[in-house]
């Protein structure tokens, strides 16, 4: 129960800082890395605890601010600067680290913490591209981590920075890039590489290839060498050609993706038997509206985990594609102005509306209850938690649905009629019932009555309509 007292929204200050206590440690994740909302008071308290697990916890939080996580950037102990670097985990959207916690970590983290850093996906990638130029040396010099993404004149300034440090890094990663641009060089790689193993795999990839290695992969390949010649930036224009005719689905699909590809491949591509092979083509910058209609082209309605794309780089222009998968690539950015948002909250593709319910968060109440109940598939639930998701008169609209996914919307309304809720907490399905007695509408009596019961005791201590003075009982029990 005393899980559930951490997690209850009206519990107050005392009662929270009581359960920092270490009687209730069993109460501490909950309270540091699953509540919602910290009074400032405990937050302190929590920063201050003498218990690393405490403080690495709300390190994971995933619902309070970065500022707010931030505050253990300095802590004494490995494991909590490790949670801070690793963030809540890659089943969640965190929030981004303010840029002076950015800093902090990146003039006194080690190298194991700062690769956590990076694929946590809590550093902007604004901040990243600001690196380059950073005023504070020790920083700058992870602006060649992303090279690729600067201008010559940037490189440039950073091979011939000041700092050793940042020429070093800058030298390093020129000398990366200058060895995999090699294609003599890489060849000598592949020769003392084991088949099959990554470091052959990065080169046939990522790297260039000399003709002799693109000749001998088409005669003696092993599985997947045509995908990597189809993916690979320097297979000569004639390998493509032929890729693009003898490879399998996959491999033409990667051969439709490619930046290069002459307009023979693309309209060749356009008419191939496999429809994702045609879908990939379809979406390629250079066709016209009109070129694309023309590609018989499948879009899944609700296939919208991944589009491929950067989901700040879709020109805003797509919005009004007549491509669906054009104005899903849009509908990713979560910085769209607020016409964007409008139009593409009425689009007619279920796929746009839902990644854009999903990301942006100025998405419209209406839209977000339209999503819930239009997909079943991933990350379903979080449209549940988002601050602007409507719950006023579901329970009147859903309580008695027949599918428990769509009763459960009953539970989130506050003004829900108690006799309602009081049934659904005897719901034959557990999720309803448990989020039924989290409900503030549910009578007291029966809130108190289950407060006993062995499986709902939990969700009975988190509802906020729990007496205070039931809540320091709740401390006293053993």
């Amino acid at each position: 129960m005393w899980e559930g007292l951490a997690l209850n929204p009206a519990a107050p200050p005392d009662v929270l800082l009581r359960l920092l206590e270490p009687s209730y440690a069993a109460a501490w994740s909950a309270l540091c890395r699953q509540r919602r909302d910290l009074p400032a008071e405990v937050v302190d308290a929590i920063v201050a605890h003498p218990h690393p697990r405490v403080r690495g916890a709300l390190a994971r939080n995933p619902h309070v601010p970065g500022e707010v996580r931030g505050r253990v950037v300095d802590d004494e102990v490995w494991l909590v600067r490790a949670h801070l670097a690793d963030g809540p985990g890659q089943d969640v959207w965190p929030r981004h680290l303010p840029d002076h916690v950015i800093e902090r970590m990146y003039t006194t983290y080690d190298g194991q913490e700062l690769q956590s850093l990076a694929f946590s996906r809590q550093v902007p990638f604004r901040f990243r591209l600001a690196t380059a130029t950073h005023p504070v040396a020790a920083i700058r010099a992870y602006g060649a981590d992303v090279w690729r993404h600067l201008s010559e004149a940037r490189r440039a300034a950073l091979l011939a920075d000041p700092d050793p440090e940042v020429r070093a890094s800058a030298e390093r990663m020129l000398a990366h890039v200058t060895a995999e641009d090699d294609a003599e060089e890489m060849e000598r790689r592949l020769r003392t590489t084991h088949s099959g193993g990554h470091a052959r795999s990065h080169v046939l990839v990522n790297c260039r290839l000399s003709r002799a290695v693109v000749d001998e992969l088409l005669r003696e390949r092993e599985e997947g060498d045509l995908w990597c010649l189809a993916h690979n930036y320097s297979t000569p224009p004639d390998v493509v050609a032929h890729v693009a005719r003898v490879g399998d689905p996959k491999t033409r699909r990667e051969v439709a993706r490619r930046e290069d590809l002459p307009r023979d491949l693309v309209d060749l591509l356009a008419r191939d038997p496999d429809p994702e092979v045609r879908t990939a083509v379809s979406v390629r910058p250079e066709l016209t509206e009109d070129e694309r209609a023309a590609v018989d082209y499948v879009v899944e309605p609700h296939e919208v985990v991944q589009v491929g794309a950067d989901p700040y780089g879709a020109p805003l222009s797509h919005a009004r594609s007549a491509h669906p998968l054009l104005r899903r690539r849009v509908a990713y950015n979560p910085e769209l102005p607020a016409e964007f948002v409008e139009l593409l909250a009425a689009d007619e593709d279920p796929g746009v509306r839902i990644i854009l319910a999903q990301h942006h968060p100025e998405a419209p109440a209406e839209l977000l209850l339209r999503c819930y109940l239009e997909y079943e598939g991933r990350n379903r639930d979080r449209l549940l938690g988002l601050p602007r998701f409507p719950v006023a008169g579901l329970a009147a609209r859903f309580g008695t649905a027949e599918d428990p996914a769509v009763r459960l919307l009953a539970t989130l309304d506050p003004e829900a009629d108690p006799a309602l809720v009081d049934v659904l907490t005897r719901d034959p399905d557990a999720r309803v019932r448990a989020a039924a007695v989290r409900n503030p509408a549910l009578p007291l009596q029966r809130l108190l009555q289950l407060l006993e019961d062995e499986e709902l005791s939990k969700e009975a201590a988190a509802n906020p309509k729990l007496p205070r003075e039931t809540m320091y009982a709740l401390l006293d029990s053993p």
